[in-house]
């Protein structure tokens, strides 16, 4: 059969038993009894007759697709020519069978040295505190630090309160926003003294000085 006259086909498909879908998977399940002498492979026709079953399910499969919500939107399809397009978008359902891994499950890393030795005498794991924390004025995870971090949640506020331990001393009459960021900048400044130490250290192991 030419594709001609695949064209000529009705678009309805009448089966005995009905089929299932999954349109999420875009699958369809068809349970109908099949004839062995149809698809033998001394049949000259099996080519055909494959042909046609698939097409018959085929064409089940996108008059389902076709009965969900259907958006047509005109976008820029951009490339060289620059030209808009009418896109017709269609939003599936979520998948109902489970499919098999592609991959097998990775195998579990050896433990190591300092796992074995901490297993043995029973240390547990520090707990890393994370780098976000919640913030219940607007109820999202912001980071710690950085841009738009909580450490810097004080600097927007109209009106912050004092904290009692730089009550009676010299930073009393200093505004808490400034004396936020002013430590901030301070702690920064140590963090890269302590770099530069550390840098210097390391230079020093690798070339040692010799006295005579």
């Amino acid at each position: 059969m030419s594709s001609k006259d695949y064209k000529s086909l009705p678009v309805t498909v009448e089966k005995p038993i009905p089929v299932t879908y999954d349109l999420g998977n875009l699958a369809i399940f068809d349970s109908n009894v099949l004839d062995r002498n149809d698809f033998d492979s001394s049949n000259a026709k099996r080519e055909e007759n494959i042909k046609a079953l698939t097409r018959d399910n085929v064409q089940l499969l996108i008059n389902q697709i076709l009965s969900l919500p259907i958006k047509t939107t005109t976008e820029s399809a951009g490339g060289t020519s620059n030209q808009s397009a009418s896109m017709t978008l269609i939003q599936l359902p979520e998948p109902i069978t489970q499919l098999p891994r592609e991959k097998p499950l990775p195998k579990p890393k050896a433990p190591t040295k300092w796992e074995l030795f901490a297993a043995k005498k029973g240390i547990k794991p520090k707990e890393r505190a994370g780098k976000s924390v919640y913030d219940e004025a607007t109820g999202e995870w912001v980071a710690k630090w950085g841009y738009k971090g909580a450490n810097k949640a004080l600097d927007d506020q109209w009106l912050v309160e004092v904290d009692d331990k730089v009550k009676n001393t010299e930073d009393e009459l200093i505004d808490p926003r400034t004396l936020n960021r002013r430590q901030r900048k301070e702690l920064v400044k140590k963090n890269e003294r302590q770099q530069k130490n550390e840098r210097q250290q390391k230079k020093n192991l690798r070339n040692p000085r010799v006295s005579k």
